[in-house]
């Protein structure tokens, strides 16, 4: 019996993970990470690197994405508080490239996001606070992260946040025509 509910999204590469919770008169358990139930559903990916965040209501982290040679795959968790999480699909010959699909994570749910390579992902912090933790398939080369600016108006991705706290970095992030040259 799987640990797991696993769901594709309207984008099928971009998996919801739901993880069964047990729970009697002590609290609960949820086993958040088994490399051989995630190996059945072709989930097989060698996370080599765990990463932590912390950040306060209406931060907007993203939207950021890997390029060769150290594309990554992340499994995405928000441990306390709310988050909506967004994978937009930046592979230029993709069906849905351009598209995306987006998720509330929180540690009421305990939802899991699979975001595969290929894909830039972000978050906005819907609670007071939240933080989020990840997995990832390749070490951090700063040479590699690049990114999309958030409020791209040909993705139009409704953040639920009008003034979001940004970082200098993400403010000056290109439109995905601009880095793609379209």
């Amino acid at each position: 019996m799987s640990k797991f509910n696993f769901t594709p999204t309207a984008i099928p590469e971009v998996i919801l993970i739901e993880p069964k919770r047990f729970e009697d008169n002590r609290g609960f358990f949820i086993e958040m990470y088994n490399k051989r139930e995630f190996a059945e559903v072709g989930i097989n990916e060698d996370f080599v690197q765990d990463n932590f965040s912390f950040s306060h209501k209406g931060v907007i982290r993203g939207l950021h994405f890997s390029t060769k040679p150290h594309e990554t795959v992340k499994l995405v968790r928000c441990s306390k508080g709310e988050i909506m999480d967004v994978a937009v699909d930046v592979r230029p010959n993709s069906q849905t490239f351009g598209k995306w699909v987006s998720e509330i994570l929180s540690n009421e749910n305990n939802k899991m996001f699979i975001i595969p390579r290929g894909f830039a992902t972000g978050f906005c912090v819907l609670s007071e606070s939240a933080e989020v933790s990840y997995k990832v398939t390749d070490y951090y080369f700063p040479e590699s992260e690049v990114g999309i600016i958030y409020n791209d108006p040909d993705l139009a991705i409704e953040w639920g946040v009008e003034n979001p706290v940004l970082s200098e970095k993400d403010k000056k992030l290109p439109s995905l025509k601009d880095w793609f040259k379209l």
